[in-house]
């Protein structure tokens, strides 16, 4: 069943708890009172036998039952339509998981329709059940109220992306620690909670310059109004982790960039060093090839070979490769090969 809550509450206090939505408009008719319903991504029937009874205008119909809103505040007639985007930090996974909370506000009646887990309306629900006077304001009242819990569940959020950017700056500067990946993904979600967040403010004041023409309670205005506060504070560090987040991104690649000209001059150092090695290597190699000529030529002991018979032609051969290889080693010394 959709329906998570469903009462009607009279000068603040809850005197029916109908079991259906069919029995909560015929108590609302017959006895009056303020009829809050409380769904849990219902069905579209039960959309739709929520919008005939309360003359909700088709295009917010549409909007709740297609979801996947952008954050909003829409006027149509008397009624009120609101989409907000709840959040909360999951700590086992490091990530901000977004959901959609659509809101009816009307004369007489209250209708919310979750999309996800949070935020909690129960809790909304139990704080003004325990403050009669409050709720006896009207659906106003329940507005603020769930305003409020949405932006107060904001903060835990908040301390989440605040340590996890702690912890970025502080792996910023470790050796082979690359958290480019880890930034850009969390710069995703700060963009993600703004986009959230941001119009909040623009629909609170909206509701605020629209308070005396629909005639809401001082009181509620100034509960309003320190909403719009906690708002503000919570766009305003939003826009501060976007900022830091840009500069970290700024610095990794800065680190990267400077990593990569390290390791591009140690491997020009290590292929010099490995050409002064292939010199030497080539220049001894010279050295001991030409002496291995001589003695593979008289190594052959032809009958007609000059100087074979001669008794000096021994030490010459000798002498001529000591003078060859000699030679090359000048050479290769002269140049620096060796």
């Amino acid at each position: 069943m959709a329906i998570v809550d469903n009462g009607i509450y009279v000068d603040g206090v809850r005197t029916e708890n109908p079991g259906s939505l069919t029995e909560t408009f015929e108590l609302m008719h017959e006895r009056g009172g303020l009829g809050w319903i409380g769904l849990y991504r219902p069905s579209e029937e039960e959309i739709r036998q929520v919008a005939a009874e309360f003359g909700l205008h088709e295009l917010a119909v549409e909007d709740a039952l297609t979801g996947h809103q952008r954050a909003k505040l829409e006027r149509y007639g008397d009624t009120l339509f609101l989409v907000l985007r709840p959040a909360r930090y999951l700590d086992d996974v490091e990530e901000v998981e977004f959901g959609e909370l659509h809101v009816f506000i009307g004369a007489n009646f209250v209708v919310t329709i979750r999309h996800a887990e949070t935020p909690s309306l129960k809790r909304v629900r139990e704080r003004l059940e325990a403050d009669p006077g409050l709720l006896a304001l009207g659906p106003e009242a329940v507005l603020y109220a769930i305003l409020d819990e949405v932006v107060d569940e904001y903060s835990p959020v908040l301390a989440g992306l605040e340590n996890d950017i702690d912890e970025i700056e502080a792996q910023l500067f470790i050796d082979e620690s690359d958290v480019t990946q880890r930034i850009y993904a969390l710069s995703r979600e700060v963009v993600d909670f703004q986009r959230a967040t941001q119009p909040l403010s623009d629909m609170l004041e909206s509701l605020l310059r629209g308070s005396e023409k629909y005639q809401v309670e001082l009181e509620l205005q100034r509960y309003l109004r320190d909403v719009l506060d906690h708002t503000l504070k919570v766009s305003g560090t939003a826009a501060t982790f976007r900022t830091v987040l840009d500069s970290a991104l700024t610095v990794e690649s800065t680190i990267v960039a400077r990593r990569q000209n390290e390791e591009m001059r140690r491997m020009t150092h290590e292929s010099i060093r490995q050409g002064e090695e292939v010199k030497k290597i080539s220049s001894w190699a010279a050295i001991l090839f030409a002496p291995t000529i001589v003695a593979g030529i008289y190594g052959m002991n032809f009958d007609e070979m000059p100087e074979l018979h001669w008794l000096f032609g021994y030490p010459m051969a000798i002498c001529l490769m000591l003078a060859m290889g000699g030679a090359l080693y000048l050479v290769f010394k002269k140049r620096n090969w060796l």
